[in-house]
Protein backbone atom coordinates (compact mmCIF):
# COMPACT_ATOMS: atom_id res chain seq x y z
CA UNK A 1 0.00 0.00 0.00
CA UNK A 2 2.90 2.36 0.74
CA UNK A 3 4.04 1.94 -2.87
CA UNK A 4 0.71 3.36 -3.99
CA UNK A 5 0.41 6.17 -1.48
CA UNK A 6 3.99 7.43 -1.58
CA UNK A 7 3.76 8.14 -5.31
CA UNK A 8 1.20 10.68 -6.55
CA UNK A 9 1.18 8.98 -9.96
CA UNK A 10 0.42 5.60 -8.39
CA UNK A 11 -2.22 7.15 -6.12
CA UNK A 12 -4.03 8.73 -9.07
CA UNK A 13 -3.80 5.51 -11.11
CA UNK A 14 -5.22 3.55 -8.15
CA UNK A 15 -8.10 6.05 -7.90
CA UNK A 16 -8.97 5.51 -11.55
CA UNK A 17 -8.65 1.72 -11.16
CA UNK A 18 -11.14 1.85 -8.28
CA UNK A 19 -13.46 3.96 -10.44
CA UNK A 20 -13.23 1.32 -13.20
CA UNK A 21 -14.09 -1.36 -10.63
CA UNK A 22 -17.17 0.66 -9.66
CA UNK A 23 -18.11 0.92 -13.34
CA UNK A 24 -17.80 -2.86 -13.71
CA UNK A 25 -20.05 -3.35 -10.68
CA UNK A 26 -22.56 -0.89 -12.21
CA UNK A 27 -22.33 -2.70 -15.55
CA UNK A 28 -22.92 -6.12 -13.98
CA UNK A 29 -26.01 -4.87 -12.11
CA UNK A 30 -27.52 -2.32 -14.51
CA UNK A 31 -26.26 -3.37 -17.90
CA UNK A 32 -24.76 -0.84 -20.29
CA UNK A 33 -26.70 2.01 -21.86
CA UNK A 34 -24.29 3.97 -24.05
CA UNK A 35 -26.17 7.26 -23.93
CA UNK A 36 -26.75 7.19 -20.17
CA UNK A 37 -23.15 6.23 -19.53
CA UNK A 38 -21.85 8.91 -21.92
CA UNK A 39 -23.87 11.60 -20.15
CA UNK A 40 -22.67 10.33 -16.78
CA UNK A 41 -19.05 10.06 -17.95
CA UNK A 42 -18.85 13.67 -19.13
CA UNK A 43 -20.62 14.88 -15.98
CA UNK A 44 -18.06 12.93 -13.92
CA UNK A 45 -15.16 14.46 -15.89
CA UNK A 46 -16.79 17.89 -15.52
CA UNK A 47 -17.05 17.47 -11.74
CA UNK A 48 -13.48 16.12 -11.45
CA UNK A 49 -12.15 19.07 -13.44
CA UNK A 50 -14.27 21.53 -11.48
CA UNK A 51 -13.05 20.16 -8.16
CA UNK A 52 -9.46 20.67 -9.32
CA UNK A 53 -10.17 24.19 -10.58
CA UNK A 54 -12.32 25.52 -7.75
CA UNK A 55 -10.26 23.69 -5.14
CA UNK A 56 -7.14 25.49 -6.30
CA UNK A 57 -9.03 28.81 -6.58
CA UNK A 58 -10.06 28.42 -2.95
CA UNK A 59 -6.53 27.32 -1.98
CA UNK A 60 -5.21 30.61 -3.38
CA UNK A 61 -7.87 32.72 -1.69
CA UNK A 62 -8.30 30.93 1.63
CA UNK A 63 -4.72 29.71 2.23
CA UNK A 64 -1.93 31.18 0.10
CA UNK A 65 -2.87 34.86 -0.28
CA UNK A 66 -3.93 35.42 3.36
CA UNK A 67 -0.75 33.77 4.67
CA UNK A 68 1.89 35.28 2.36
CA UNK A 69 2.45 38.17 4.78
CA UNK A 70 3.36 35.67 7.52
CA UNK A 71 6.11 34.03 5.47
CA UNK A 72 9.63 35.43 6.02
CA UNK A 73 10.99 37.19 2.93
CA UNK A 74 13.82 34.68 2.50
CA UNK A 75 11.27 31.84 2.24
CA UNK A 76 8.89 33.54 -0.23
CA UNK A 77 10.85 32.41 -3.32
CA UNK A 78 9.82 28.83 -2.49
CA UNK A 79 6.22 29.90 -3.03
CA UNK A 80 6.72 32.25 -5.98
CA UNK A 81 9.26 30.15 -7.88
CA UNK A 82 8.13 26.59 -7.14
CA UNK A 83 4.65 26.21 -5.62
CA UNK A 84 2.69 29.03 -7.30
CA UNK A 85 3.78 28.17 -10.89
CA UNK A 86 2.84 24.51 -10.34
CA UNK A 87 -0.52 25.44 -8.79
CA UNK A 88 -1.21 27.88 -11.62
CA UNK A 89 -0.55 25.16 -14.23
CA UNK A 90 -3.14 22.84 -12.66
CA UNK A 91 -5.44 25.81 -12.03
CA UNK A 92 -5.43 26.90 -15.70
CA UNK A 93 -5.86 23.44 -17.13
CA UNK A 94 -8.51 22.54 -14.52
CA UNK A 95 -10.44 25.60 -15.75
CA UNK A 96 -9.98 24.55 -19.38
CA UNK A 97 -11.06 20.96 -18.73
CA UNK A 98 -14.08 22.17 -16.75
CA UNK A 99 -15.34 24.46 -19.51
CA UNK A 100 -14.70 21.93 -22.29
CA UNK A 101 -16.36 19.01 -20.47
CA UNK A 102 -19.26 21.28 -19.48
CA UNK A 103 -19.89 22.30 -23.07
CA UNK A 104 -19.60 18.68 -24.24
CA UNK A 105 -22.04 17.63 -21.51
CA UNK A 106 -24.54 20.34 -22.49
CA UNK A 107 -24.27 19.36 -26.17
CA UNK A 108 -24.51 15.64 -25.33
CA UNK A 109 -27.69 16.24 -23.34
CA UNK A 110 -29.17 18.47 -26.04
CA UNK A 111 -29.54 21.73 -24.11
CA UNK A 112 -26.45 23.73 -25.10
CA UNK A 113 -28.28 26.42 -27.13
CA UNK A 114 -31.09 26.62 -24.60
CA UNK A 115 -28.61 27.08 -21.75
CA UNK A 116 -26.38 29.57 -23.58
CA UNK A 117 -29.52 31.63 -24.33
CA UNK A 118 -30.43 31.42 -20.60
CA UNK A 119 -33.62 29.52 -21.39
CA UNK A 120 -35.02 32.29 -23.58
CA UNK A 121 -35.38 29.89 -26.53
CA UNK A 122 -37.66 27.45 -24.74
CA UNK A 123 -38.61 29.11 -21.43
CA UNK A 124 -37.47 26.11 -19.38
CA UNK A 125 -36.34 27.25 -15.89
CA UNK A 126 -33.77 24.46 -15.66
CA UNK A 127 -32.11 25.75 -18.83
CA UNK A 128 -32.12 29.28 -17.43
CA UNK A 129 -30.42 28.16 -14.23
CA UNK A 130 -27.82 25.92 -15.89
CA UNK A 131 -27.21 28.74 -18.38
CA UNK A 132 -26.55 31.21 -15.56
CA UNK A 133 -24.05 28.74 -14.12
CA UNK A 134 -22.45 28.22 -17.53
CA UNK A 135 -22.07 31.95 -18.16
CA UNK A 136 -20.55 32.50 -14.71
CA UNK A 137 -18.18 29.60 -15.37
CA UNK A 138 -17.27 31.11 -18.76
CA UNK A 139 -16.52 34.48 -17.14
CA UNK A 140 -14.38 32.75 -14.53
CA UNK A 141 -12.56 30.73 -17.23
CA UNK A 142 -11.90 33.95 -19.19
CA UNK A 143 -10.53 35.60 -16.03
CA UNK A 144 -8.18 32.66 -15.43
CA UNK A 145 -6.72 32.53 -18.92
CA UNK A 146 -6.78 36.19 -19.99
CA UNK A 147 -6.41 38.18 -16.77
CA UNK A 148 -5.09 36.11 -13.84
CA UNK A 149 -2.48 34.07 -15.72
CA UNK A 150 -0.91 36.94 -17.72
CA UNK A 151 -0.73 39.04 -14.55
CA UNK A 152 0.66 36.18 -12.48
CA UNK A 153 3.41 35.64 -15.06
CA UNK A 154 4.56 39.22 -14.44
CA UNK A 155 4.02 39.11 -10.68
CA UNK A 156 5.99 35.87 -10.28
CA UNK A 157 8.79 36.93 -12.60
CA UNK A 158 8.02 34.26 -15.21
CA UNK A 159 8.17 37.10 -17.74
CA UNK A 160 10.26 40.26 -17.36
CA UNK A 161 8.60 43.14 -15.54
CA UNK A 162 9.78 46.02 -13.37
CA UNK A 163 8.92 46.19 -9.66
CA UNK A 164 5.94 48.54 -10.15
CA UNK A 165 4.49 46.37 -12.90
CA UNK A 166 4.95 43.25 -10.74
CA UNK A 167 3.12 44.87 -7.82
CA UNK A 168 0.29 46.12 -10.06
CA UNK A 169 0.01 42.72 -11.74
CA UNK A 170 -0.08 40.91 -8.38
CA UNK A 171 -2.94 43.15 -7.25
CA UNK A 172 -4.86 42.69 -10.51
CA UNK A 173 -4.43 38.90 -10.34
CA UNK A 174 -5.60 38.90 -6.72
CA UNK A 175 -8.67 41.03 -7.45
CA UNK A 176 -9.74 38.83 -10.36
CA UNK A 177 -9.06 35.72 -8.29
CA UNK A 178 -11.33 37.18 -5.61
CA UNK A 179 -13.90 37.95 -8.31
CA UNK A 180 -13.80 34.28 -9.32
CA UNK A 181 -14.15 33.25 -5.67
CA UNK A 182 -17.23 35.46 -5.40
CA UNK A 183 -18.68 34.01 -8.62
CA UNK A 184 -17.87 30.42 -7.64
CA UNK A 185 -20.55 30.35 -4.93
CA UNK A 186 -23.57 31.36 -7.08
CA UNK A 187 -22.12 29.44 -10.05
CA UNK A 188 -22.07 26.23 -8.03
CA UNK A 189 -25.56 27.02 -6.69
CA UNK A 190 -26.86 27.44 -10.26
CA UNK A 191 -25.20 24.23 -11.48
CA UNK A 192 -26.39 22.09 -8.59
CA UNK A 193 -29.88 23.59 -8.43
CA UNK A 194 -30.38 22.99 -12.16
CA UNK A 195 -29.79 19.29 -11.51
CA UNK A 196 -31.76 19.02 -8.27
CA UNK A 197 -34.43 21.72 -7.99
CA UNK A 198 -35.88 21.71 -11.52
Amino acid sequence: MAGILTSLRNTVIAGFVFAIVLFLIYYSVQGYDGYAFGAFFFRWLHVLSGVMWIGLLWYFNFVQIPNMGKIPDEQKPAISKVIAPAVLWWFRWGAMATIVTGLILAAFNGYILEAISLGLIDGVPKHSMIGIGMWMGAIMWFNVWFVIWPNQKRALGIVEADADSKAKSARTAMLFSRTNTLLSVPMLFAMVSAQNLF
